[in-house]
C-alpha cells in the first residue's frame, strides 16, 4: 500500500470515528426539543454523510454500530427491537449512499437520487427486520405500524435529511474537499 492510499484509509477511518461520535452525541442535543425529540432522527444524519464521504464500507459499519452501542452504552434506543431494527436500517442508509454517490456522477440530481434512494431502502429493510424481530417477540407489526415509524412520524426528519446532507455535501465539495469532486462544479 501507498503512502498516499494509507493517508486516505486513514482520513476514512478518523472521518467514520467522527460520523460515530456523532451519532452518539446528536440525541442527546435534539431530546432537547420536546414537541420533536427523536422525529428528527439523529443518529441517520451522520450515517449518512459517512455513507457519502468516507464510502460504503465505513458508511455500513458505522450505521451497524451506532444504535447498537447507545443501546449498550445508554439504554436508549431499547436493544430489542428498536436498536436491532435500526442497526439494519442506518446499515442500509450508508451501504446504499456510499454505493451510488461513488457510482453516479456528482452533480446535484444524482446527489438527491442518492439520498432518496438510501432512505426508501433503508426504511424498506427496517419495516422487514421490525416484522421478524416483533413477531419473535409475539407482537404483530402491521403497515399501519410500519407507516408510522417510516414515514409519518419521522416527517421533520425525513424533511431535515432532504435539506440538509444535500447543502453539506454541496459545500464540501464547492471546497473541494470530497476526494473526484468537481470544485465548484455541481
Amino acid at each position: 500500500m501507498t503512502q498516499q492510499n494509507t493517508a486516505k484509509q486513514t482520513r476514512k477511518l478518523v472521518l467514520a470515528a467522527f460520523f460515530l461520535a456523532l451519532g452518539m452525541v446528536l440525541p442527546f442535543l435534539t431530546g432537547q426539543i420536546q414537541q420533536l425529540g427523536n422525529k428528527i432522527l439523529p443518529m441517520h444524519i451522520p450515517v449518512l454523510l459517512c455513507g457519502f464521504i468516507c464510502g460504503w464500507q465505513y458508511g455500513l459499519a458505522v450505521g451497524l454500530i451506532v444504535p447498537l452501542l447507545r443501546s449498550v452504552m445508554f439504554g436508549m434506543p431499547p436493544m430489542m427491537p428498536t436498536a436491532a431494527a435500526m442497526a439494519v436500517e442506518l446499515s442500509v442508509y450508508g451501504l446504499t449512499t456510499g454505493l451510488l454517490y461513488a457510482r453516479l456522477p456528482k452533480k446535484i440530481p444524482y446527489l438527491y437520487v442518492s439520498l432518496l434512494t438510501a432512505m426508501i431502502a433503508g426504511r424498506v429493510a427496517w419495516g422487514a427486520v421490525s416484522i421478524a424481530l416483533y413477531g419473535m417477540e409475539g407482537n404483530a407489526f402491521t403497515m399501519q405500524a410500519f407507516l408510522a415509524g417510516a414515514f409519518l412520524n419521522a416527517i421533520p426528519g425525513i424533511i431535515i435529511q432532504i435539506i440538509l446532507i444535500p447543502m453539506i455535501m454541496i459545500a464540501l465539495q464547492r471546497a473541494g474537499l470530497l476526494a473526484g469532486a468537481e470544485s465548484g462544479r455541481t
